[in-house]
């Protein structure tokens, strides 16, 4: 008797985690109810192709810069993933493969955990610098 083999997970399916938006120090953040194993995909972030000149007259916050010539508008209503916040010490990372960007576990992440990535040097001056970081690390900081 012959047996089907297995469907091979790829790197860049995004797992079944249960995720969910709550609150968190830097507003709303991206939570996961379930154990994340270190290099999963977790994610992908997902929305609107714009053009670069809509990049330049857009309000979003949520764009997603995948080369010169892509940028993503993924505003949290159509993308979970845009509630992912930024930290100096993330627990995930970002990984772009064919004009798609899939967020990947850095380490093991624990039920419960806020999930987080380095929004880049860029996005960090522009907009959070000013404001100063509400991350974990840059909160428990002495001064």
């Amino acid at each position: 008797m012959k047996t089907k083999p297995k469907k091979r997970k790829l790197k860049f399916d995004p797992g079944n985690f249960d995720l969910k938006v709550k609150r968190s120090s830097a507003g709303l953040g991206l939570y996961t109810f379930s154990e994340i194993p270190k290099g999963s995909c977790v994610i992908e972030y997902v929305g609107r192709f714009i053009s670069q000149a809509e990049e330049y007259t857009s309000n979003s916050l949520y764009l997603f810069e995948v080369n010169s010539k892509v940028t993503i508008d993924g505003r949290p209503k159509i993308n979970k993933a845009g509630y992912i916040n930024h930290s100096c010490r993330p627990n995930c990372e970002i990984e772009v493969r064919k004009h798609r960007v899939f967020i990947m576990a850095r380490r093991n992440i624990k039920e419960g955990e806020e999930l987080t990535y380095d929004y880049g040097k860029e996005y960090w001056n522009e907009h959070i610098k000013p404001k100063g970081c509400r991350c974990l690390k840059c909160k428990t900081r002495p001064r």
